[in-house]
């Protein structure tokens, strides 16, 4: 039986975008304190290796816009990451931030109560390694826990090793607008969930979901008005970056 079945979709409507959004610097661990400061019970952040295969909180394929380095990240190992300032781009507040480790994300969302959006982001030719032990760590660091985490990705190569890993983890398909042939990539998948673009998003396309068995999250909602629509519309969740203007309470 396929997992838009079995699942049970326990998540929160509100999802804070890489930890906190606008208010700290994304994908540090001081985003993940904040965002739960601010009432999010649930936050989404990206996942990538290091040279080393140290599993590390990134988006960019290189380091420059969110440190004070420069070049691509997987030519780095995890020490040459730690040595640098992830946090002064964003305000002098968080100046000496470090890039935190997958494992120390797990442990502080778990220890708060935090469900979290895993989005395996894997640097260029490492797709199907960033999966695998991506997944594999899930697994292992989440395998007595309620708050099961959300399994997501751009890359199909990435979503096809996690589910190969870890089948039992919930997975949702990222991409920006709703593919023709969207049933059959998320039934291949055996995904619980399609993660789309809210701008390119209509009541239609969530009815389509729906009917076809899956749940659908947007993406990045910072308007309050477009996000009372997307939520009256039945959209599942929505992620944010504007955690003063879209709060926990709208949901």
């Amino acid at each position: 039986m396929s997992a838009k079945n079995t699942f049970e979709w326990r998540y929160p409507r509100l999802i804070a975008h890489r930890g906190a959004g606008y208010l700290a610097p994304e994908n540090t661990l001081a985003a993940m304190r904040c965002g739960h400061e601010y009432g999010f019970s649930m936050v989404e952040f990206d996942v990538k290796l290091s040279q080393d295969n140290v599993l590390v909180l990134m988006h960019d394929d290189t380091v420059d816009r969110t440190s004070n380095g420069i070049g691509l990240a997987a030519s780095k190992t995890f020490r040459e990451l730690s040595e640098l300032d992830f946090g002064g781009w964003h305000s002098a507040f968080y100046t000496g931030e470090q890039i935190p480790t997958f494992l120390s994300v797990a442990r502080f969302t778990q220890e708060n109560n935090i469900f979290c959006n895993i989005e395996i982001k894997p640097c260029p030719n490492r797709e199907t390694e960033t999966g695998i032990l991506a997944a594999k760590a899930a697994q292992q660091w989440w395998h007595h826990s309620d708050l099961v985490p959300l399994i997501s990705s751009f890359s199909l190569e990435s979503l096809a090793a996690a589910q190969q890993t870890a089948p039992e983890l919930p997975r949702a398909f990222l991409t920006e607008d709703l593919p023709d042939n969207f049933n059959e990539i998320l039934e291949e998948l055996d995904c619980v969930a399609i993660n789309l673009k809210q701008s390119l998003l209509d009541q239609e396309k969530i009815e389509r979901i729906h009917q076809a068995g899956y749940k659908v999250c947007a993406w990045t909602v910072n308007d309050y008005q477009r996000a009372k629509q997307l939520l009256h519309w039945g959209c599942d969740a929505l992620f944010t970056d504007e955690l003063l203007r879209v709060t926990p309470d709208l949901a």
